[in-house]
Formats: structure tokens, C-alpha cells, sequence
């Protein structure tokens, strides 16, 4: 990925979706647990791009997974193609979501290592 999709320096907020039809409001995300959910299923991040008919489609549906999941894929597909699907600053956002909480135990420097005592790595 580009330093354009990621910059991990900065917290990437949540998307928001609104559905003025039915008065909801999502909030897309990711967490651990929610990549872990599609990974388990065969997504991969980098398919997006490659296979953006299915992919997409399946890519917004795991973004609901952290805050709604009682939200289903029909639902999902339903909302995004009465939004006429996804623009590519929305797609770009999804992905840096995604990045931001999958690279979450993933430690920048030496000095951030240094802060948990308990539990040393040597290599």
C-alpha cells in the first residue's frame, strides 16, 4: 500500500453512512476481530482493486462488522446500490480503516517496544 492509502501516524476516524429512507446511521470500521471475520472467509484486502464488482460489494459489507453486525450482507447490498455504489475517496477511506486496524500491534520504533516491560523480545 502507499503511504497515500496509510499514514499510521494519524487516527483515520470511522466513515459515517446515512440512510435518510429508513433514518439510520452506520458507522463504518474495522477491528481485529472484524478483519479476522473476512479473512476467514477468503477476503483479501489487495482483491479490491482486482475484483471490484464482487469485491467491493463484499468490502463494505465486513465494514459494518465492527459496530452493526446485526446488519446482513442483503441489507448491505441493498444500501449500496441505493447509493449507486462507492466513490473513490470512500473506497480509499475503507482501506485505510482497514490498514489502521489490522497494523494495530504492529509497534513504529524501538522506543514504543520499550514501554511494555513485562514481555521482552529478543532476536
Amino acid at each position: 500500500m502507499s503511504e497515500k492509502v496509510i499514514e499510521m501516524e494519524e487516527r483515520v476516524n470511522p466513515l459515517r453512512i446515512n440512510d435518510n429512507k429508513n433514518g439510520i446511521a452506520y458507522e463504518l470500521d474495522f477491528s481485529r476481530e472484524s478483519i479476522r471475520f473476512a479473512e476467514n472467509r477468503g477476503f483479501e484486502l489487495g482483491d479490491v482493486t482486482k475484483f471490484p464488482v464482487t469485491k467491493i460489494p463484499e468490502f463494505f459489507y465486513y465494514a459494518f462488522r465492527k459496530n452493526h453486525k446485526n446488519v446482513s450482507r442483503k441489507q448491505t447490498d441493498d444500501l449500496l446500490d441505493a447509493m449507486g455504489g462507492l466513490t473513490t475517496p470512500v473506497v480509499e477511506r475503507l482501506i485505510q480503516l482497514y490498514n489502521q486496524a489490522g497494523l494495530a500491534h504492529v509497534l513504529t520504533s524501538e522506543e514504543d517496544a520499550a514501554k511494555n516491560s513485562d514481555v521482552t523480545v529478543e532476536l
